[in-house]
């Protein structure tokens, strides 16, 4: 499919969608009838394969019981290891370097006490200040663990508009006293995605770790993390990649760390085959493995399976390819049909630098979400004044996108959202 020309019509937003070859997917995932969700960044729609492969699993459990984990259709044992190798393709990671366990949070902790090693002045770790809280809090913990203070210790680059982050300051801000960074790939406010390739090169320059937080660009952006040198990556899967709702995370470690001891160790940090000598003294496995903890958690990484099996055959490329014609298409739109009613696209216009969402900034952001999803559309709020709405390239089509304008318009011109109170939901 080659989006070559612009034109508002729902004509022209159907014929795009005659030439694009993911359009079969949608097929794929159950959508109510009438609704646009375009919110999949925070939350993919099960698949009728991903609920093929839970009812399987759990149907190994029923027949099998404790024998499912050697044996069955989707035996437990090996789960983890054969999903990070079905994952390991999205990020460009050789299978070994990549393990679905934990979810963002915990695996940031099992990863920053693993390779956080403050030595003389370099005790720093440097974030950046639109990150997600929850690594914010994460890194806050590990160096209070380590006795040092989080407000002289953890550095967090600052923004020079309040949307982006540039990555000359983040390079700049790779002193000596740095040990570790953690950095998102796409910042989940105004879907900026970072250079990750110049920041793992300037990192190995200057000899500082750096982990990558993938929460917002896993299953929609393709990667590179072996080939940039990465030390280590975090990730869900329960937003572009549809594994459910707290579905298990997954993590990345680059394989030059093999054999490294994890911080946080585990019966399931243990090479495979020796994990039942239950022996007291671990050796780790070989692999991105040995930041595993406990047992895994099998009812919640099944949907994965069928999840990932999608992944396979539709291709991270084709998916970038047309979620970057999507947001497009859409940004257009907006500029065209909403430019009269004071919103703002906050995320970055150039592709090289956008994620999967397009980022709306308005002053009555709450109220005009209420009233989206009156009308039938699911988008996602963030404070204070960003409505982000992503088309999600396995089951959005342009002609939604094109009716999602439509209706954005009508909410608008007759100030539908003016009856709904200007407080946010408990669930944002």
């Amino acid at each position: 499919m080659h989006q070559t020309s612009f034109n508002p019509t729902l004509e022209f937003a159907q014929l795009l969608d005659s030439q694009d070859s993911l359009s079969p997917f949608k097929e794929e995932f159950y959508l109510n009838e009438g609704m646009i969700y375009l919110d999949g960044n925070s939350l993919g729609l099960l698949s009728k394969r991903a609920e093929q492969s839970l009812l399987e699993s759990l149907n190994d459990w029923k027949q099998l019981a404790i024998d499912g984990w050697m044996s069955g259709t989707h035996p437990w044992f090996t789960l983890a290891e054969r999903l990070g190798a079905m994952t390991a393709p999205l990020i460009g990671a050789l299978p070994e370097e990549t393990i679905v366990t934990g979810s963002i949070t915990t695996n940031i902790h099992q990863l920053v006490s693993t390779f956080y090693k403050p030595m003389g002045k370099r005790t720093k770790i440097l974030a950046d200040s639109l990150t997600f809280p929850s690594d914010i809090y994460a890194l806050q913990s590990q160096l209070k663990l380590h006795g040092y203070s989080p407000e002289e210790h953890l550095v967090l680059v600052p923004s020079r508009d309040g949307r982006l982050i540039e990555e000359d300051d983040i390079i700049d801000a790779m002193t000596d006293e740095v040990a570790l960074v953690l950095l998102p790939s796409v910042l989940y406010r105004s879907g900026q995605l970072l250079d990750i390739k110049r920041l793992a090169s300037a990192a190995q320059e200057k000899g500082i770790i750096l982990g990558i937080d993938a929460a917002h660009s896993i299953g929609a952006i393709p990667h590179q993390f072996h080939d940039w040198g990465v030390d280590f990556a975090v990730w869900c899967n329960y937003k572009y990649l549809n594994s459910g709702p707290g579905g298990v995370g997954g993590l990345f470690v680059h394989n030059k760390h093999a054999g490294i001891m994890p911080g946080l160790a585990g019966w399931f940090s243990s090479k495979k085959e020796k994990q039942f000598d239950m022996e007291y003294t671990l050796d780790p496995a070989p692999t991105a493995g040995a930041l595993q903890i406990g047992t895994p958690h099998i009812l919640s990484m099944a949907p994965l399976i069928g999840s990932l099996q999608i992944f396979e055959e539709a291709s991270i490329e084709k998916i970038r390819l047309k979620s970057l014609q999507l947001t497009e298409y859409f940004m257009n739109l907006i500029e065209l049909e909403l430019s009269d009613y004071g919103f703002t696209i906050a995320n970055p216009r150039e592709g090289e630098r956008r994620g999967g969402h397009v980022s709306l900034e308005h002053e009555e952001a709450i109220r005009i979400c209420k009233s989206l999803k009156e009308n039938k559309i699911i988008p996602d709020f963030r404070a204070p004044n960003i409505i982000r709405l992503a088309p999600i390239a396995l089951y959005t089509s342009f002609a939604d996108v094109w009716e999602a304008v439509q209706r954005i318009k009508k909410i608008m011109s007759e100030k539908q959202y003016e009856k709904f109170e200007n407080k946010r939901e408990t669930v944002a």
